[in-house]
C-alpha cells in the first residue's frame, strides 16, 4: 500500500540528497507495512509517526547518521541487537556509510505498534 507522503514530510525529505531520501523512503515504507493506519507529521523536527494518538517512532538525517526514534520501549527491548550502534534515552544512529537495518527497523516498528494497540 502506498500512501502519498504528506507535505510537510516531503518538505523535510527533499532538504537532504538523494541518498539519505532514499533511506528515509526506505524507513518510511517499513513503517506503512507494518502499521498502514498510523498517521504521519512532523513532531519534534521531523518526521514522525503516531498510532491510536500514541507517538509509534521518529527519524531524522544528521551529517554522518540516521537518527531512529523508537521512545525508550523500544530501544530497550532491542538493546542486544542495537548494541552495535551509537545510542542515546531513546535514540540509536544508524550510520550513512552502512546499510540500514531493515529487518530490525521492522521488528521495532512491530513492537511498538502491538505497545500501541495495547
Amino acid at each position: 500500500m502506498k500512501k502519498e507522503i504528506q507535505e510537510d514530510v516531503f518538505n523535510y525529505f527533499v532538504r537532504f540528497p538523494e541518498s539519505v531520501q532514499k533511506r528515509f523512503m526506505q524507513i518510511r515504507s517499513i513503517i506503512y507495512k507494518v502499521c498502514p493506519d498510523c498517521e504521519e507529521l512532523i513532531s519534534y523536527g521531523m518526521p514522525a509517526y503516531i498510532l491510536n494518538k500514541k507517538p509509534l517512532v521518529y527519524y531524522a538525517a544528521y551529517e554522518n547518521h540516521i537518527g531512529f526514534y523508537a521512545t525508550p520501549t523500544g530501544h530497550v527491548k532491542f538493546k542486544k541487537e542495537l548494541a552495535g550502534y551509537k545510542q542515546g534515552k531513546g535514540s540509536v544512529q544508524f550510520p550513512l556509510k552502512e546499510k540500514l537495518p531493515l529487518d530490525l527497523i521492522e521488528r521495532i516498528v512491530q513492537f511498538r505498534k502491538e505497545e500501541n494497540t495495547n
